[in-house]
């Protein structure tokens, strides 16, 4: 009897210590925003007044920003330099640590959260001159790191991956660059030490880079150690930093997402491109009557979803709809914001003409900022965030909630609808044929805005409508020649009767 009761006293003690794993799965969003955007490449004091003047009052739930950390500085200035870790240091051309504690602030306080995009897998490779941006110096031939420190013995020998064997995905160098052994206290500490610096900054939740690439062991002892989201900055008390690791699956390696899913989320690169297949008709539509984990997905809370990432726009194989397939990539999107499956994040990119092309900049390497005088986008930046299509679908998940998807329609091929309770209703032509039919919409008797097209303003619709009548029914016209492939509406767009 008594060694059951210091059982139950033990069980009862860790419960108390051992933080939740549901928790680690919560975005900490303000109020009933659901949505992040990725500002890839963006500077930090440009993140801020984004966060004030757009995405706050648009009602985005948080942004993934670039990697903090000082990276190595390579000749042209290529996108990937920001993932070669020369140090812990938060010095990038984004900015200095005094820019980002400042637009963690400002977000913070616009109901805008920031999550950390952290490299931990690795350093650099090897470079004949390594300085970084923020002036520190390394001898990657050497592993040698003294702004950390990390020296030889804190790295994997090197050697190469075999992507059918799971020891060498974690244990070798990815495309070269330095691996770090996370099972070392020393580096851990380095890593701890690092990414709590940032919860007390104020961020929400961190971008893990790379975790396929790490023992999912090493892994749950760093998140083990983080420290609660500081309650400063509007978090409630013991809240845990929402994680999302970078685990790269399509099927048929030797690594699964469904190693990392148990202890934080996982991006869910399937998505994107199962996604993008259905739009481009390739699968038709009426299959994602299902969309979820029949599909190998993972478990919904578990996800977070995109159509394409920093990554993906410049894979060359089998890449998913970007913004250069503007009205596919608009649908695609719109039908990710409308489902109720995942954790959704939009991106938000640079236009570039090749595969190394680094964000806009002058001469001397300087970011330039991505929203000119008159609050249009500017300097070769894209800004997906800020296409109408975009920003009003977030609107339209926002006011849909958890509200479950109902009453699925389709013509047995690209032509689908649903409804998300009885507060919204979507529909979607991936067709070369209109689409025209009465369809029961969940919506009370009235006129409705569609957000896609336009909005509702002095009472009236800049965009398309339709009347439900008393039995929620209306005519839903998706016509070809029309700019948008889908329509959306909603009861905080409507004229009720």
């Amino acid at each position: 009897m008594l060694k059951q009761l210091l059982l139950v006293f033990s069980c009862i003690i860790v419960s108390f210590n051992v933080p939740s794993i549901e928790a680690t799965k919560n975005p900490h969003y303000v109020g009933h925003r659901t949505t992040m955007v990725h500002l890839f490449e963006w500077k930090w004091n440009d993140i801020a007044n984004e966060c004030e003047k757009f995405l706050g009052p648009k009602g985005f739930g948080g942004v993934q920003v670039s990697p903090i950390q000082e990276n190595v500085i390579i000749p042209n200035r290529p996108w990937y330099e920001r993932y070669q870790p020369v140090s812990y240091k938060w010095s990038t051309r984004s900015g200095n640590e005094q820019e980002f504690r400042s637009m963690v602030r400002r977000c913070n306080k616009a109901g805008v959260r920031i999550y950390v995009d952290a490299v931990l897998n690795h350093m650099t490779g090897n470079h004949e001159k390594a300085v970084g941006t923020g002036g520190s110096t390394a001898d990657p031939h050497k592993f040698s790191y003294p702004a950390v420190p990390f020296e030889r013995k804190h790295f994997n020998e090197p050697c190469g991956i075999d992507y059918n064997n799971a020891k060498t995905v974690r244990d070798c160098e990815l495309v070269g660059l330095h691996d770090l052994n996370q099972r070392l206290d020393h580096v851990r500490k380095q890593m701890i030490d690092f990414l709590n610096k940032a919860i007390d900054a104020g961020v929400a939740g961190i971008r893990i880079d790379a975790a396929k690439h790490m023992w999912p062991e090493d892994l749950k002892y760093i998140y083990s150690k983080l420290k609660n989201l500081n309650v400063e900055h509007g978090f409630p008390p013991n809240s845990r930093p929402f994680i999302f690791q970078e685990v790269i699956d399509y099927g048929g390696e030797s690594i699964s997402k469904f190693e990392y899913n148990e202890f934080a989320a996982v991006l869910e690169f399937k998505h994107g491109r199962e996604l993008s297949n259905g739009i481009r008709g390739q699968n038709p539509l009426k299959y994602f009557k299902t969309w979820g984990t029949t599909w190998g997905l993972l478990p919904s809370d578990d996800a977070v979803t995109f159509v394409d990432n920093h990554d993906t726009q410049r894979e060359g194989f089998m890449t998913p709809l970007t913004y250069r397939e503007f009205r596919l990539y608009k649908m695609a999107v719109a039908f990710m914001l409308a489902h109720p499956y995942g954790h959704p994040r939009v991106m938000s990119s640079y236009d570039f003409k090749g595969f190394e092309q680094g964000p806009p900049a002058d001469e001397s390497g300087n970011i330039l900022s991505p929203i000119g005088a008159e609050d249009t986008c500017v300097n070769g930046w894209v800004c997906e965030h800020r296409w109408r299509q975009i920003y009003n679908m977030v609107g339209f998940r926002n006011h849909v909630g958890k509200a479950p998807m109902k009453r699925w329609w389709d013509n047995g091929n690209g032509q689908v609808a649903f409804c998300r309770g009885d507060v919204g209703f979507f529909a979607i032509n991936t067709e070369n044929a209109d689409f025209k039919k009465k369809l029961r919409t969940c919506l009370p008797a009235g006129t409705y805005c569609d957000v896609v097209s336009g909005e509702l303003r002095n009472g009236r619709c800049t965009g398309h409508s339709i009347e439900v009548d008393a039995q929620g029914n209306a005519q839903i016209e998706i016509l070809t020649s029309r700019h948008d492939g889908v329509v959306a509406y909603h009861t905080g767009v409507g004229i009720l009767f």
